[in-house]
């Protein structure tokens, strides 16, 4: 027998499914245009990240369905997100990471660019739409997480990000941690949403999909995009963060894994990578 609790969750998800299922759909070929992507790829991406399956309860809602229940009916949102949120609920602990402190809420539509938390002065989330920025917010409530013990690769919250990466094993855990925040927004990288465990393999898979944006692209990085690095300087690929947000120089700011043995944050200049793996098309 389900307790009360589960199935007044079960019912809100039900009616939000409901209302919000068709309000999602008319971006993706638009968002894909603007990105170079296929209009089809990105079809196929964003109908498993707006799909009627919520998943997991502790991923919380995408922010797409967030602003369109919210365009439809402010007060059923309110209603709706104030008893997924309450106390005792799976999503209670999503909200309090003191990373997020001054973030706006997903309760409302986060439309256009938005101020980021702890970042330099006119840092804001860009191009990104609801879902790009919610791909920031996932990684911005691990900072803070380390190994334990150090420099062993390892720890419990460490080994959850590596369930998103199929035939993972200790070891660098970068690229399993953008691994995990993708699959918990609903974009799980790799041909097949595996995960992928080394970031060349990341490389390949964004270039192969029309995904890969090179150093000194025209297009600027967005709030939700991976970010590749070449630290050794020799051809190879070593390195992947999470951007959060994108500053008036060109500049960026990350949430990276395995970054002094940590989920770390980090600024960088413009160029200062090897090249951007863009998630969602402007707008998503």
């Amino acid at each position: 027998m389900q307790p009360i609790e589960e199935i007044g969750i079960q019912a809100t998800l039900a009616r939000i499914r409901e209302i919000t299922a068709p309000a999602v759909a008319p971006a993706t070929a638009s968002g894909a245009a603007q990105s170079g992507l296929s209009s089809s790829a990105f079809a196929q991406q964003l109908a498993t990240a707006q799909g009627t399956g919520f998943g997991d309860l502790s991923t919380g809602l995408l922010p797409a369905q967030y602003a369109a229940l919210g365009g439809n009916n402010p007060t059923a949102t309110a209603t709706a997100l104030a008893a997924l949120r309450g106390t005792g609920s799976p999503l209670a602990a999503q909200y309090a990471n003191p990373a997020l402190a001054g973030v706006p809420s997903l309760t409302t539509a986060l439309t256009g660019p938005q101020p980021v938390a702890g970042a330099p002065a006119g840092t804001t989330t860009g191009t990104a739409g609801p879902q790009g920025q919610f791909i920031a917010r996932l990684a911005a409530q691990e900072l803070g997480v380390r190994e334990d013990p150090p420099g062993s690769n390892n720890g419990t919250r460490i080994a959850e990000y590596r369930t998103a990466t199929a035939n993972a094993g200790v070891g660098p855990w970068c690229s399993y941690f953008t691994s995990w925040v993708a699959a918990q927004a609903g974009v799980p990288i790799g041909p097949t949403g595996q995960g992928e465990g080394w970031v060349p393999n990341v490389e390949s898979w964004a270039k192969q999909t029309g995904r890969w944006m090179p150093a000194g692209s025209e297009t600027p990085p967005q709030a939700g995009d991976l970010v590749v690095f070449d630290r050794n300087g020799d051809g190879l690929t070593d390195h992947i963060g999470v951007v959060s947000g994108v500053r008036p120089d060109g500049g960026i700011s990350t949430v990276e894994g395995n970054s002094s043995d940590a989920v770390s944050a980090r600024t960088y200049g413009r160029g200062e990578w090897a090249g951007i793996v863009r998630l969602l098309p402007p707008g998503a």
